[in-house]
């Protein structure tokens, strides 16, 4: 960042690996400021309500509700605006006192002297088992499904311009299959993350061990999983989150007109896959397409610039690996689509007649005439 190397010098830009939360959010804060962007924080979006000409957001704003009136919706709002977080269905059965995800406000301090178990081994699993430790707890116990924490580095072997510049342009098997693909491999966990909890020796991992029933007993959790049978007093599950716009309230009045992956592409049985198939199926300008044709129309003016848009463009839209192409993708085919929509308006301001910019007495003397 070449503002923090202006500010504290090259070397302190070269001395972090990561850049600092409170940095980061000055940061944004100078970012917004420099161009001018009016954020409104404490609002909140409760509908989307589509109408003749554009939509009604129907918000909260600090408790307060509030209408406003659009012709185009981006949707910017993370993995959790994707959908939802994932709760894994082993743990559906358990009293929801017993687990958490790792996206919930966990009291971790409540967790000390305790055996709690962490389900999945991405940045969130490790960094969620990481506070337990440092909190105090008895044990940790880590669950992933996979043998090996370092997944094949998908992104890095098809990151180059080309790939990623035209990959909506891929025929919708290739889109699936690196999809699959990328899911059965994992996220890999970084490098510190995972040093954070070597730290403790009562940090335990277990690979190739996902869970397969859970079950309370005595106010415990008895689990099963991939390497034997355990107890334990809570249970994180770092687990992502589910992409499915059918997911969203805000999305309720029309969720089920958009458009899906397993609306538009039947994959082989053994690229069979529910979580992607409920990823919305979305146009080249990361627009939801209608699941039926004329049903929805406004659709097309709702841009899902979020994780969302995973299988169709291949990276996790709004993601740093994301934040170079997409932006371009989304902002020219609204430009576009606004241009068109509005024509005539523009068409006679092109064709209009224009004053010159000055009269022949300019030049006047200039001009020859015979004599």
């Amino acid at each position: 960042m070449v503002r923090g190397a202006a500010r504290h010098g090259a070397d302190a830009y070269r001395a972090f690996e990561r850049i600092p939360r409170q940095a980061w959010i000055d940061y944004l804060a100078w970012y917004r400021d420099f161009l001018g962007i009016d954020v409104r924080y404490a609002t909140r979006l409760l509908r989307i309500e589509p109408t003749g000409g554009g939509f009604r957001l129907h918000l909260d704003i600090a408790g307060t509700p509030a209408l406003e009136t659009t012709r185009k919706i981006i949707i910017a709002t993370g993995f959790d605006g994707s959908g939802g977080v994932a709760i894994p269905e082993v743990l559906s059965g358990l009293p929801r006192a017993l687990y958490a995800h790792a996206a919930d406000d966990i009291d971790f301090a409540a967790l000390k002297g305790k055996d709690i178990a962490v389900i999945g081994a991405a940045a969130s699993a490790f960094d969620a088992a990481a506070v337990a430790l440092e909190a105090g707890a008895g044990s940790v116990h880590l669950f992933a499904r996979r043998g090996a924490l370092a997944a094949t580095p998908i992104n890095r072997s098809r990151g180059y311009p080309g790939a990623y510049d035209n990959y909506y342009a891929l025929p919708d098997a290739v889109r699936w299959h690196q999809a699959i693909r990328y899911r059965r491999a994992g996220s890999t966990p970084p490098q510190d993350a995972i040093e954070r909890v070597l730290k403790h020796g009562n940090f335990h991992l277990h690979l190739a061990a996902p869970w397969l029933s859970a079950r309370e007993e005595a106010g415990a959790i008895i689990a099963e999983a991939g390497d034997g049978a355990y107890r334990f007093d809570f249970v994180i599950a770092g687990t992502g989150y589910a992409a499915d716009p059918n997911l969203r309230p805000e999305f309720a009045e029309f969720a089920r007109h958009i458009l899906l992956w397993r609306d538009r592409y039947t994959s082989p049985a053994d690229e069979a896959d529910l979580f992607l198939g409920a990823h919305p199926y979305l146009g080249p300008g990361n627009e939801f397409i209608e699941k039926s044709p004329g049903a929805a129309p406004y659709l097309k003016d709702i841009h899902c610039f979020n994780p969302a848009g995973f299988v169709s463009f291949g990276v996790p839209i709004g993601d740093v690996p994301s934040m170079k192409r997409g932006h371009p993708t989304v902002t020219a085919q609204i430009s576009r689509d606004l241009f068109l929509a509005d024509f005539a308006h523009h068409q006679r301001r092109m064709t209009g007649e224009i004053p010159p910019d000055f009269g022949p007495e300019l030049y006047a003397k200039a001009v020859w005439k015979r004599s």
